[in-house]
This record gives structure tokens, C-alpha cells and sequence, in this order.
């Protein structure tokens, strides 16, 4: 037929295009809040791109040793909780958590120390899920937050979201300084201010590795009841000691105060499987008095409604292998340890000082003033060896003369080789003061 378009015609002329006006970039940094905006992750980025190096030994990453990981009976206890639990085991579980895991707590967190029920545990997703949700239920804009100088940068990364102001309280070999912390509490105190709760990691401390002792525990319990602060303990490395005497967690120590009463303690204590059994599974959990755990309940609800139920269900199974593990654990990070600390008074030039942990992952290195640890640290991977720079573990700036140390995931021939790496970029930096 003469006049009608052809197939190819008629589907060209349909399907014409006309330019259209470009599109504007869209305003992203306006649209952030402010909260976000005040989160600075750059030295971890920077330090996790940097561990790519090929042949890099990374003493920066607070890994633990993946050999270590029990991949048999992990892969037996998922299919144990598959067989017994059945579809249970992938369906929506409770937010509180799976109630044979929190029973479990509930006996071993504190054992013999307190009337702990299931309903003071709550089940999170990881650990640090749980410093999140509990800045989340305490942490209005301007609240004053009481951190040790240095601490664990993933907290404050956790807090400053909220807004808080910090309050940095020093620490030495033993600790939290009580005398300062003492005084901090006083000047706030005359200003009208009570923060909402400390924050302290007792056992083996991110990132120094220092342990606070039985004393300072006493007295921070002392002066946080005086001035009416919460406390929240973070001890996910609390099962890893390999020298010393145990001391008992904070939480423990409050419900002795309390009679066993969880519902009177103001001591909000924070652990995890992930340092213990393996962090993929994203097991930990907070223990706290009912009227924390049923606000923690309504925060998790709002952030993912429920930890894993498999991976709880694994967990679960995975509990008679808790005290082999463990114990397989401190051996081995002992004799890393012990190797690193020998290495380092043998090939460190003088000035420089370091800690010496009880247990743990981490240690701690403080440089010559003038010693920039984050200019640094290029030079460092150009000599195949990489730390974590010092400053980022501040909440309010400092440490630039100071590394963290992680001696969990390295062999002892990598701890040679890195440990005498590192003390010769350190000779150089030296030499150019």
C-alpha cells in the first residue's frame, strides 16, 4: 500500500528522541546532616587501602588470627542448628534475641554475681551495633560523653553522629587517671553538666592494651555513683588474657554493690563471640538493667529488628567450644605477644616507648615529640609495613606522636620482618627532627 510507513519506518518515527536539558548534579553535601558530616573515617580507609601492598606486613588491622578460626565445628553447628531448628532457623526471631543464647548469658556473663535473667541481655548485631543503639537511646545533641584519652575510634565514630560534646579524661599504664577524672566530674559538676556516661574498655584496652586495675575500678564505680553517670563497658577482649591475675569486669563488681541486682546497677556491660569464636558471625551483646534493655529493644527494632537467627542458632551450638577455643586463643596470642615485645626492645631506637598488655590484640607505641606517625606511615608502607596512626583514637586531637600495634594476625616471622621495618623508617623520621 502506497502512503503507509514501512515496519522499520514506523518504529524509527516512534521512538524519536529529542535532547533533554542536563540534569543538575544533586546537592549532596547540603543534604547530609550534620551529624554524618562530623564522622570522619579517612585513616582507617586510608590504612585498609594501604594494607594492599603485596608482601605489606599489616600490624594495623585489629584482626583476629583467621587460622585460629574453628571452620570444622563451625560448619557442624550450622548444620546441627539447621537440623534441629529447621525453617526456624531462617525466619524472622524475636528482637531480643534467641532465648537459649540470652539464658546462656544470663548464667556466664556474671557468673555467681548477681540475679541476671534474660530479660538484662539483649542480643546485637556485632559490637559495634551495640555502641551505636546505646548512643542511640541516651545521646541528645549537646549531652556531655566522658571518653579516655586515647580510646577506641569505631566509639566515637558510633557517638558523633548524636552530637555529643566529649569530655577526654587521661589514662597511664594503669588506666583511667581517677584524680583527673575526679576532677573533670567536679568542673562539670560546677557548670551544671552531667553526662550521660562514660565510656571505658577495662581489659586490654583499644588501642593501648593497658588494663584498668581493681582499684581504679572500685573508685570509678565510686565517683559514677556520686555524680549520678552511667557507665558503659566495652569488653569484647575481656576472655583474652594470657598474663596476670583476672580482675572482675565492672559490671560484676556493681552487682556485688547492688546485692546481685541488675536493676540497680548503673553499668551497661558490652561483649562479643567475635573475638572469640569468629567476628562474621556478628554475635555480641549488651547486659543492662530491664529499663536500658527495653529501650535497646525499640532502638534495634528501628536499625535491623533482629540479629541474625542462624547465625544466634550457630552460636548457640557453638558454646560447648567456647572454653577450648579460648584457651587455644590466649596460647597462641601469648607467644605473638611475647615475640613482638622481644623484637621491639631489640630494634627500636631509643626514645621510643611502648606498652606491655596483659591480653588482648593491641599494644601501644608513643614516639619522640616531633614524630609525625601519620606523615609517617607512607614511608613505613614503602618499607612494607603498615600500623594505625595514633591520632584517630583521640576525640579531641592529639597523639601524633603515637601508633597502635596489632600483634593478633601476624606470624613470627612477619613480626621479624615488620618489627625491624618499622624501626628503620622510625630511625629516618628521627634523623629528620
Amino acid at each position: 500500500m502506497q502512503g503507509t510507513l514501512g515496519t522499520a519506518d514506523r518504529s524509527q518515527s516512534q521512538f524519536t528522541t529529542h535532547p533533554q536539558p542536563q540534569a543538575a548534579v544533586p546537592a549532596f553535601e547540603a543534604a547530609f546532616s550534620a551529624g554524618i558530616g562530623a564522622v570522619n573515617g579517612s585513616a582507617l580507609r586510608d590504612m585498609l587501602r594501604m594494607a594492599q601492598v603485596p608482601g605489606l606486613v599489616n600490624f594495623g588491622g585489629g584482626l583476629p588470627a583467621p587460622e585460629l578460626f574453628p571452620m570444622d565445628r563451625i560448619a557442624q553447628a550450622s548444620a546441627q542448628a539447621l537440623d534441629r531448628y529447621g525453617w526456624k532457623a531462617v525466619q524472622y526471631g524475636t528482637t531480643e534475641g534467641f532465648l537459649p543464647l540470652r539464658e546462656w548469658l544470663a548464667e556466664n556473663t556474671c557468673p555467681g554475681a548477681g540475679r541476671v535473667t534474660p530479660e538484662h541481655i539483649q542480643i546485637m548485631t556485632g559490637g559495634q551495633q551495640s555502641l551505636d543503639l546505646v548512643a542511640k537511646i541516651f545521646i541528645d545533641p549537646g549531652d556531655t560523653i566522658l571518653v579516655e584519652t586515647p580510646t577506641y575510634m569505631g566509639a566515637v565514630q558510633s557517638f558523633v553522629p548524636y552530637r555529643p560534646n566529649f569530655a577526654a579524661v587521661p589514662t597511664d599504664e594503669h588506666g583511667i587517671d581517677m584524680d583527673a577524672l575526679a576532677e573533670v566530674l567536679r568542673d562539670l559538676a560546677a557548670q551544671g553538666r552531667t553526662p550521660k556516661f562514660i565510656y571505658t574498655i577495662p581489659n586490654f584496652q583499644n588501642p593501648t592494651g593497658r588494663t584498668l586495675s581493681l582499684e581504679r575500678r572500685e573508685k570509678l564505680l565510686d565517683l559514677t555513683s556520686q555524680y549520678g553517670v552511667f557507665v558503659v563497658e566495652d569488653d569484647p577482649y575481656g576472655q583474652l588474657r594470657f598474663s596476670g591475675d583476672p580482675i572482675p569486669s565492672l559490671a560484676e563488681l556493681m552487682l556485688r554493690r547492688t546485692g546481685g541486682d541488675p536493676d540497680r546497677s548503673h553499668v551497661l556491660y558490652c561483649s562479643s563471640f567475635s573475638k572469640t569464636l569468629a567476628p562474621g558471625l556478628r554475635d555480641a551483646w549488651v547486659m543492662a538493667a530491664r529499663p536500658i534493655t527495653e529501650k535497646l529493644v525499640l532502638a534495634k527494632q528501628g536499625a535491623d529488628m533482629h540479629t541474625p537467627t542462624l547465625n544466634q542458632m550457630i552460636v548457640t551450638e557453638l558454646l560447648p567450644l567456647l572454653p577450648e577455643q579460648t584457651e587455644k586463643l590466649r596460647q597462641s596470642y601469648a607467644t605473638r605477644a611475647d615475640h613482638m615485645l622481644a623484637v621491639l626492645d631489640r630494634e627500636l631506637p631509643q626514645g621510643v616507648t611502648h606498652t606491655v598488655p596483659e591480653g588482648g590484640m593491641f599494644l601501644w607505641l608513643t614516639l619522640p615529640t616531633g614524630v609525625n606517625t601519620t606523615a609517617m606511615l607512607p614511608r613505613a608502607v614503602e618499607r612494607k609495613v603498615a600500623y594505625m596512626i595514633g591520632e584517630c583514637f583521640y576525640a579531641l586531637g592529639g597523639g601524633q606522636n603515637t601508633m597502635r600495634l596489632s600483634f593478633s594476625s601476624a606470624g613470627l616471622e612477619d613480626i621479624d620482618r615488620g618489627v625491624a621495618a618499622l624501626a628503620q623508617t622510625i630511625r629516618g623520621e628521627l634523623a629528620r627532627l
